[in-house]
């Protein structure tokens, strides 16, 4: 059943889009002469604009349609993805962040080539691209274009490339500096729809009283058994975080905001804004779907979020804003996915092999680049629905079975001079090998087919589960090939050592000249502050 609109709501959807084109279209004219300013904004972004764009970046709709029908399904379980992202996520601020800001580097596979050599960057790149298109591009298509369709009635086609041509219409032509500034918009726009969305749920179910006695006791238990076929607690404890640390300290799409900030305080303090950010969505994404779950006990899966919002439960002017900040999430999302791919492939594919290139030539690459990338994204589309029911139990699937060899090769290039460049190369090659092998065997076969073996063994194994295996498994193979290599002359470990000196220097080091003893205090007291709720939340639902 389509929304019904009055000309309030559209007035103020409307009005956001003519908000966000005319921020992207001002830092148009403000011109980016250099790659850094296109990819970066020049280096010169503060604490508010690096937490509110990583949050903004981060929060799709895959979240919005797959969070709230995960919840309708498993209940809050599907939260602890979310807080395993906070711990990860403040360890990003004061122990990786400084390193990556004093690197100077503009991507993510840059940095892989100065600790180890130019081989795991070429590896690291074409990885990076193929996990975009599988999971963040598709998928954050899908669920735009699902919701759209759920909620004016449109193909699910034409509502995929509205969205694409008016995300790329200012992140091609405005660069980072229009993609993070519009991401500030896009927090707070996606903040209040939801909240808004929440609040009126919970309103009409009665109150969170009334919503336990309504669903059963296994809905409000954030620890489900080992055996859980989706979210056992030993995968959640222990899978969880692999997965969280390739995202938020190695992937591009990620640390391209956090590489923008001004300063390492910036740096610091912005990935703590994410965190506590990062603690809402167990509310106003999750909490929706066991509303949802309530009210329709006939909602499936990834349709929880639109029935709440084609039903009767939100009165006439709220639905513009609601509508506004899932547009939000989503154009977020995508012009992130924009700005990472077009930066990976214009400074690690194209000006490797062309050096000479001027700056105004980068800068016309990375355009060219983001074109190409978005009608990659239309075309696999119709794929997605073919391979899961639960858009965030997809996503989360496939980066468990992907972020392993990369966790390992950047977390301990990071913390051990023993590996060197050979160990991360073979880590990555047959640690995704396997991780691939998984993935498709999940598309191509079923648990009938593999009969009683080992390869029903691995088919059939916890997604975060296999994370935690083949995390074991990388960190045996990257110590071993780096033990046997050991003696030979491997390109890039003589730098091994400059970087863990300068990531040991720089974690404790407080006295930076932009910090002051104020900015310390406050940076403690909100890291201790965010892990003190999350320990709350646990003590109640669990």
């Amino acid at each position: 059943m389509p929304i019904n609109f009055t000309i309030f709501d559209s007035f103020i959807v409307f009005a956001y889009f003519i908000l966000i084109m005319s921020v992207g279209f001002y830092y148009f004219r403000r011109g980016n002469r250099t790659s850094v300013e296109y990819f970066l904004g020049g280096r010169s972004m503060s604490w508010m604009v690096i937490g509110l764009s990583i949050f903004a970046t981060n929060i799709s709709g895959e979240h919005f349609v797959g969070l709230a029908g995960s919840g309708a399904v498993h209940g809050l379980a599907v939260g602890q993805f979310e807080l395993m992202a906070v711990f990860i996520l403040v360890i990003l601020g004061w122990l990786i962040a400084p390193t990556y800001i004093q690197s100077g580097v503009l991507t993510m596979p840059e940095f892989l080539e100065m600790r180890y050599d130019r081989n795991s960057r070429r590896i690291f790149t074409g990885l990076s691209i193929f996990i975009y298109f599988f999971t963040k591009l598709s998928v954050t298509l899908f669920a735009g274009g699902l919701l759209f369709s759920k909620l004016f009635d449109m193909n699910i086609y034409t509502s995929a490339m509205i969205i694409v041509f008016l995300t790329g219409l200012y992140s091609v032509v405005g660069g980072a500096s229009a993609v993070m500034k519009t991401n500030v918009i896009h927090a707070f726009f996606l903040l209040l729809g939801a909240a808004l969305l929440t609040a009126f749920a919970l309103h009409e179910v009665g109150g969170l009283g009334a919503l336990r006695a309504k669903l059963p006791d296994h809905y409000f238990n954030m620890f489900k058994p080992a055996d859980d076929p989706d979210f056992p607690w030993t995968g959640i404890i222990f899978g969880a975080p692999i997965l969280a640390f390739w995202y938020w300290c190695t992937d591009q799409y990620i640390v391209q905001n956090l590489l923008g900030a001004r300063s390492v305080d910036d740096a610091r303090r912005g990935t703590l804004l994410t965190a506590f950010l990062k603690l809402t969505p167990i509310f106003v994404l999750v909490l929706p779907g066991l509303i949802a779950a309530a009210l329709y006990p006939e909602a499936r899966d990834d349709e929880a979020y639109s029935m709440l919002l084609t039903g009767k439960i939100l009165p006439s002017g709220v639905k513009g804003f609601i509508v506004a900040g899932i547009i939000a999430a989503i154009m977020s999302s995508l012009a992130g996915v924009f700005n990472a791919v077009s930066a990976l492939f214009t400074n690690d594919i194209y000006k490797p092999s062309n050096p000479d290139a001027s700056e105004s030539k980068l800068v016309l690459v990375g355009r060219l680049s983001k074109l190409a990338i978005v009608l990659l994204a239309i075309l696999s589309v119709p794929l997605m629905r073919l391979l899961s029911t639960q858009i965030y139990l997809y996503m989360q699937s496939v980066q468990a079975y992907l972020s392993p060899p990369i966790t390992i090769v950047f977390l301990f290039g990071l913390i051990s001079k023993k590996v060197n460049a050979k160990g991360a190369l073979w880590t990555l090659i047959i640690g995704e090998f396997f991780g691939i092998a998984r993935m498709i065997c999940d598309f191509t076969i079923t648990p009938h087919m593999a009969g009683s073996g080992l390869l029903h063994a691995f088919i059939t194994i916890n997604f975060l589960h296999y994370a935690i295996f083949s995390f074991i498994f990388c960190l045996v193979l990257l110590y071993a090939i780096s033990y046997v290599t050991s003696r030979q002359n491997i390109p890039g470990s003589q730098l091994a050592g400059n970087f863990l000196e300068n990531f040991s220097d720089l974690k404790f080091n407080f006295s930076h000249p932009r910090a002051s003893l104020t900015t310390f205090k406050v940076n403690i007291v909100l890291s201790v502050c965010i892990l003190m709720i999350i320990i709350g939340i646990w003590s109640v639902w669990s």
